[in-house]
C-alpha cells in the first residue's frame, strides 16, 4: 500500500492503470452483489415461497431503482466529482446488499433490491467519467472494455462462489460477505484516488502525457448543460433509446439464465455453480476484444467513427446466436451459444461506452451515461416483466427468440439517429474550436 501511495503522489503516467483497476474491481463487486440473488434464487424461492411472477417483480424492483438511480447519479457525480461520487454509490449498494440477508418475504426482498438498484446505478457514470479523465480518445474503448469486463468477471466468479457459500453457510451469509467486500473497496478508493486536474498530488503540469487532448471534444470545458437541454440533444436521447433495446439482452442472461438452467435444463445448485459462469467468461473476453478491435482499426488509420461503427455492427450481429440457444438439445451447445451472445454484447458495449467521450466534454459525460443507463434500466424493467409472464404462460423459447432479435433494433437506432447526430456534433466542435 505504501508503494501505491508513493505512485499516486508522484503523478506518474502508469497510475491511470491503477485507477482503472479500481473501476474494474468496483464493477466486479457490482456484479457479485447483483448476481447473488440470481444464483441463490432456487434456494430462496423455496424458503421464501415465491414463483416466476414474483421473481420477475423482484428483479423489476431493482431495475426501477436502477433507472431512477442513473438519472440521479450521473448528474451528482458530475458535480461532486468522481472520487466521492463513486465512493458514496459503492457504500450505498454494499449496505443494501447486507440488508438482503435479513429479508423474510418476497416483498422485503423486493425492497432490498430497490435499494441495491439505486446505488449500483452509479458505477457506470463514475467509471466512464474516470476513463475520460485519464485516457485519450484512442484508448477509451479499450479502457472502457477493461473496466466493464469486471461485470463479466463478477458474473463468472459469482456462480461457483455464491453456490459454495449458500451450500456451506446459507444464502444470508452470501449477501453479508459480498457486501463487506464493497465496504473494503470504498476505504481503499478514498485513500488513493485523485482527479488529475484538481489534486494537489497531481497538478496539471504533472498530468500523464497520455491524457493530452486528442479530439476537439477533449479540449472543450464549457459549463455543464442543464438536464432539460442535454436530453434534447439527438445523440443523447437516441443513445438512451438504443440502450432500451440493447441492455435487456444482458439482463436476461444475468437474471434468468441460472433460472433457465434450473427449470428447463434441470440443473441443481452444484451444476449451476459448475456451468453458469461460462457465458460470463466469454463476456469478459468480449469486453477486451471490443476495445482492442476498435483501437487496432484506429491505429491503422481508420477514422474514429468508422471504427466504432464497424466494431458495433460485428459484435451486435453475434448476439443473434441467442435464437438457437433454447432450441438445441445438448446443454453444452446451448451454453456455448449463450457464450457467443454475451461475447457479442460486451464487445459492442465497450464501444458504446466510449462514444460520449468522443464528442462531448468531460463535465457532462456522467450525465450523458446516466441518461443512457436510465434507458437500459427502463428497458430491463419492461422486458423483465414481459419475460416473467412469457415463461409463466408459455416457455423460455419465445423469450430467447425475442432477446435474440433486440440487438437489430438497437443497431437501427444507432445508424439512423445516433451516428448522424454524432457527426453533426463533431462539426459543431470543429467550428467552436476554430
Amino acid at each position: 500500500m505504501k508503494a501505491l501511495k508513493l505512485m499516486t503522489q508522484s503523478g506518474r503516467r502508469g497510475i491511470r492503470w491503477v485507477f482503472l483497476g479500481f473501476a474494474f474491481a468496483g464493477t466486479v463487486v457490482n456484479y457479485l452483489d447483483r448476481q447473488t440473488l440470481s444464483v441463490a434464487a432456487p434456494v430462496m424461492r423455496r424458503e421464501l415461497h415465491f414463483g416466476d411472477i414474483e421473481y420477475s417483480r423482484i428483479v423489476a424492483a431493482f431495475l426501477v431503482a436502477y433507472t431512477l438511480g442513473n438519472g440521479l447519479s450521473g448528474f451528482a457525480i458530475d458535480r461532486i466529482g468522481t472520487k466521492w461520487g463513486y465512493a458514496l454509490c459503492m457504500l450505498w449498494w454494499s449496505a443494501a446488499s447486507v440488508l438482503h440477508g435479513f429479508a423474510r418475504s418476497a416483498m422485503s426482498l423486493g425492497v432490498c433490491r430497490f435499494l441495491l438498484g439505486l446505488g449500483e446505478a452509479g458505477n457506470w457514470p463514475a467509471a466512464v467519467k474516470l476513463v475520460s479523465e485519464w485516457f485519450p480518445a484512442r484508448d477509451r474503448a479499450l479502457a472502457s472494455g477493461i473496466f466493464n469486463s469486471g461485470s463479466s468477471i463478477g458474473a463468472v466468479v459469482s456462480p461457483p462462489l455464491i453456490a459454495w457459500i449458500v451450500l456451506a453457510f446459507g444464502w444470508q451469509t452470501a449477501f453479508f460477505a459480498i457486501g463487506a467486500i464493497g465496504l473494503l473497496w470504498s476505504v481503499l478508493w478514498l485513500a488513493f484516488y485523485y482527479t488529475p486536474h484538481r489534486s494537489v498530488a497531481g497538478p496539471a503540469a504533472e498530468r500523464p502525457a497520455a491524457v493530452a487532448a486528442e479530439t476537439v471534444a477533449d479540449t472543450i470545458e464549457a459549463a455543464p448543460m442543464k438536464p432539460a437541454v442535454l436530453i434534447r440533444e439527438p445523440f443523447v436521447w437516441s443513445l438512451t433509446l438504443a440502450k432500451v433495446f440493447f441492455d435487456p439482452v444482458w439482463y436476461f442472461y444475468v437474471f434468468w439464465f441460472p433460472q433457465y438452467l434450473s427449470t428447463a435444463r434441470h440443473f441443481d445448485m452444484a451444476q449451476i455453480g459448475v456451468y453458469a459462469w461460462i457465458p460470463f467468461l466469454a463476456a469478459g473476453i468480449g469486453n477486451l476484444a471490443g476495445g482492442a478491435v476498435s483501437a487496432w482499426m484506429i491505429a491503422r488509420g481508420m477514422p474514429l467513427m468508422t471504427a466504432r461503427k464497424t466494431a458495433l455492427t460485428g459484435f451486435a450481429l453475434l448476439m443473434l446466436a441467442g435464437i438457437p440457444t433454447v432450441i438445441v438439445a445438448d446443454f453444452r451447445v446451448s451454453i456455448a451459444l449463450a457464450s457467443v451472445v454475451t461475447f457479442g454484447y460486451c464487445g459492442c458495449l465497450a464501444n458504446m461506452l466510449a462514444l460520449p467521450g468522443d464528442f462531448y466534454p468531460r463535465n457532462v459525460l456522467g450525465a450523458i451515461w446516466g441518461f443512457a443507463s436510465m434507458g437500459a434500466g427502463f428497458g430491463g424493467m419492461l422486458f423483465t416483466l414481459v419475460t416473467g409472464l412469457t415463461i409463466q404462460h408459455w416457455s423460455y423459447t419465445p423469450a430467447f427468440i425475442g432477446f435474440g432479435l433486440l440487438p437489430l433494433v438497437c443497431l437501427a437506432v444507432l445508424f439512423l439517429i445516433t451516428f448522424p447526430a454524432a457527426a453533426a456534433r463533431a462539426r459543431v466542435n470543429q467550428l467552436t474550436a476554430g
